[in-house]
């Protein structure tokens, strides 16, 4: 398989070469292996990768606008020529990374790859799982980039599910460009990966004795239906034991558990049923520990970025002892760091979460809103907690420019509260539950959740984060504010009605000189102005407020 790419990247005159398949069939591990090869061939130049993940908890990892930025990042880190040409782009526009796909690729590849004259060697590019991007629309808009990209040294290896919206683009046309659905390779190549696969990762764990025959593993390879993640999983299952006596009857449970299915599907769905039943075994867990297990996962695969378990535990109110404790009978399909304080935690394969949606047993079922409902209210409490506070970086003036090394004074768990709350409130089963917790607290924090934002270099998301809450919680009647610019404001943009109602929190006289460096003014430094910013409108917390207006002061 990696030599039929390898072949395509030296010899065929095509850009593009999109390697479809199912969830399961390898197409990540194929991708990884590819480009540990390529960094290895001195004729070929692999300019970068990019793996896309629902699984990995990141909510970039699923953002198609991040893929050609990180391409063209790396690439600049290995060519000086390329870097000078991507800067001279830059320097013309700062935001182009935030910007669509159609607006990113002329300046972050197309331009600055004609400036190299030195390279003769191709540059390959490498995007796994695209089908894993949030956005449709914007990563069918990116492959129809890709096919048209027109230049002779530059390819680009896809992959991703035969999904609609990807089938629908220039990239599935075979005359145009190279196109490879796995399930057409022939069941003897495929078995002979997935064997290599097997015997690989059981002689690295032998001992003396092998505790598995050869009957064993072909019996293996022939269940898998041509799914790496069937071989994968049900080897983290049996190698979890120590023990070779315990590991051969859990390959022969496995193994038994999965004869009987017709397939492929059924057959990974069958190893997770198994799974699952023994990790919640009633002898081995009452009811409040297999509800509290099925809540971690429910918040796993519903949160918004990578977390640690020190984090998800704070936001899920539980110690993360406890939270290891719920998970260590998950091994094989959960992945924790080993330090509490180390990101990563998430499931192994973005096919478990699917299962656990649609097709999981009762006991452990989950919904999304189940997250959303636990991590909202998470957020919520987290940020209501006393280090939410003034000057939470710790700086010396309130005039001192943001540092990098400020981040580091802000918990990861309060970070991710500050970013993804209003998020997860859209999507609880009852938003309007949280609007006494949102009143309570930004009527005292809410400058302290901009100081946040601000330190971490994220206060340009202030306001979407504020949009998408008013919208969950449009019908409180006792706080709103508008965050659109006021009636006669400098700003750009269509005047927003003064009835609209919007969440925020006021803005007064006392916070503005307690905050000089946080409030829009219009002051003289060095003899230049500072950018007019737009005038928001005040806060109207009760409503008798608003039928009196000459009550407010002015700005």
């Amino acid at each position: 398989m990696l030599s039929k790419f390898v072949a395509w990247v030296k010899n065929d005159p095509m850009s593009v070469f999109w390697l479809a398949g199912m969830a399961g069939t390898g197409k990540t591990s194929i991708a990884v292996s590819l480009c540990r090869m390529l960094r290895k061939d001195s004729t070929v130049f692999l300019g970068g990768g990019y793996f896309c993940s629902r699984s990995a908890g990141s909510i970039a990892r699923t953002d198609v606008r991040r893929i050609l930025p990180t391409l063209a990042a790396l690439l600049a880190d290995q060519s000086q020529e390329f870097a000078e040409a991507l800067t001279v782009e830059l320097e013309t526009d700062r935001r182009v990374g935030h910007k669509p796909a159609i607006e990113q690729i002329d300046p972050l590849l197309r331009r600055p790859l004609a400036a190299l004259v030195t390279s003769s060697c191709p540059i390959v590019f490498v995007i796994d799982a695209l089908d894993e991007c949030a956005d449709e629309r914007e990563t069918a808009e990116l492959l129809k980039l890709l096919a048209d990209f027109e230049c002779a040294k530059v390819k680009f290896i896809v992959t991703s599910r035969p999904e609609m919206h990807i089938r629908g683009t220039p990239i599935s046309d075979p005359e145009n460009n190279t196109v490879l659905h796995l399930h057409t390779i022939s069941v003897e190549e495929v078995e002979s990966d997935i064997r290599h696969y097997v015997c690989g990762t059981l002689q690295d764990t032998a001992t003396a004795t092998a505790w598995y025959t050869d009957s064993d593993i072909e019996l293996l390879v022939k269940l898998s239906g041509g799914l790496f993640i069937f071989g994968a999983t049900v080897l983290k299952y049996v190698l979890y034991r120590d023990e070779d006596e315990d590991r051969r009857d859990r390959l022969r449970k496995a193994t038994s558990a999965v004869a009987t299915r017709t397939t492929a599907t059924s057959a990974i769905d069958e190893v997770y049923r198994l799974v699952l039943a023994e990790a919640s075994r009633s002898d081995a867990l009452d009811g409040e520990e297999v509800e509290r297990m099925r809540q971690i996962l429910a918040c796993i695969l519903t949160a918004r970025m990578s977390l640690s378990v020190e984090a998800m535990a704070v936001l899920i109110n539980i110690t993360p002892g406890r939270l290891r404790g719920s998970l260590e009978r998950l091994h094989s399909l959960v992945y924790l760091p080993a330090n509490d304080k180390q990101s990563g935690l998430r499931v192994l394969h973005a096919s478990f979460g699917d299962y656990l949606f649609e097709r999981g047993p009762e006991r452990i079922r989950v919904t999304h809103s189940l997250g959303h409902d636990i991590l909202a209210g998470g957020c919520m409490r987290r940020m209501g907690q006393d280090d939410l506070c003034f000057n939470i970086a710790r700086s010396r003036s309130s005039f001192e420019q943001n540092l990098e090394t400020m981040v580091d004074w802000v918990p990861l768990s309060l970070l991710y509260a500050c970013l993804h709350w209003a998020h997860h409130i859209d999507a609880a089963s009852d938003r309007s539950a949280f609007a006494e917790a949102i009143g309570r607290t930004f009527r005292t924090k809410f400058l302290f959740w901009l100081e946040v934002l601000s330190v971490t270099g994220r206060l340009g998301l202030a306001s979407g984060i504020l949009r998408i809450a008013a919208s969950a919680v449009s019908r409180l009647n006792d706080l709103y504010v508008l965050t659109q610019p006021a009636a006669g404001s400098s700003s750009r943009g269509p005047t927003v009605p003064p009835r609209r109602q919007y969440l925020h929190r006021v803005f007064t006289r006392r916070y503005q000189q307690e905050y000089p460096s946080h409030i829009p003014v219009r002051t003289p430094v060095r003899g230049k102005g500072l950018p007019r910013l737009p005038r928001f409108r005040a806060v109207v917390l009760r409503p008798h407020l608003r039928r009196n207006r000459s009550n407010r002061q002015p700005w």
